[in-house]
């Protein structure tokens, strides 16, 4: 765990830097800057090592080129369920949209579903699209083999016929549900709250979004832009 941080940390500072001299200026001082009267002086002394141990340029490159590889590697070995298929519902186009930000972990989405169960029941609930991404095989439900909806593990599911109601939090998410405000989902690495009452706005970095669908009686789905912290 304590690797794969500083892994992610390395990897959030040598991104930072579009080139060499980025690096360079982010080590040179105002007070460099007064004495020397020259920013270009400056950066050489950082480079000579003045201001401590600084990366070459070839090993600044070097690791830069590394880490861009390895994102795109990242990237291209996602396997998107919705590929090739051709979807008609607005629903499923929707999630067809989000499926790389949430399986890449740029975006969480809260999904809420209302309809009637495989018994004729009402149910409704909050499902982590994220979590549910990397637990189950979605080609069936993009492909209309199957149906997406809420269960008991999800975040929130409530039968109106039967009444049973349960809560789980989920790894992205944290269920708060005896604030005054009302049902809010908490965001586990950012922090951030995301409120589904639809009277409130969502929250910060988050946005409601209301689809017709002719799947399920009622749809909504909550994306919440994840801040690294």
């Amino acid at each position: 765990m304590e690797y794969n941080s500083a892994v992610a940390r390395f990897h959030n500072f040598i991104t930072q830097f579009k080139a060499y001299e980025d690096y360079l200026d982010s080590k040179v001082t105002p007070v460099d800057l007064f004495y020397l009267k020259s920013r270009e002086l400056a950066r050489q002394l950082v480079e000579l090592g003045h201001k401590g141990t600084v990366l070459s340029r070839e090993e600044f490159e070097e690791k830069k080129a590394a880490v861009q590889a390895a994102e795109a590697a990242r990237s291209n070995s996602l396997t998107l369920a919705s590929a090739g298929k051709e979807l008609k519902d607005n629903f499923l186009k929707a999630l067809a949209e989000r499926e790389e930000a949430n399986r890449s972990g740029k975006m969480t989405s809260v999904i809420f579903i209302r309809d009637h169960n495989t018994l004729g029941q009402e149910v409704s609930g909050y499902i982590d699209y994220a979590h549910r991404l990397k637990t189950q095989d979605f080609e069936p439900y993009f492909s209309g083999k199957k149906r997406l909806m809420p269960g008991r593990s999800d975040l929130c599911y409530y039968n109106w016929k039967t009444q049973v109601s349960t809560s789980n939090s989920s790894p992205n998410f944290q269920v708060i549900y005896d604030d005054p405000n009302g049902l809010l989902f908490k965001n586990k690495r950012d922090k951030k709250l995301l409120n589904v009452d639809p009277s409130a706005g969502p929250g910060e970095d988050s946005k409601r979004t209301f689809l017709q669908s002719d799947l399920y009686v009622h749809v909504v789905i909550y994306d919440q832009n994840v801040r690294t912290v």
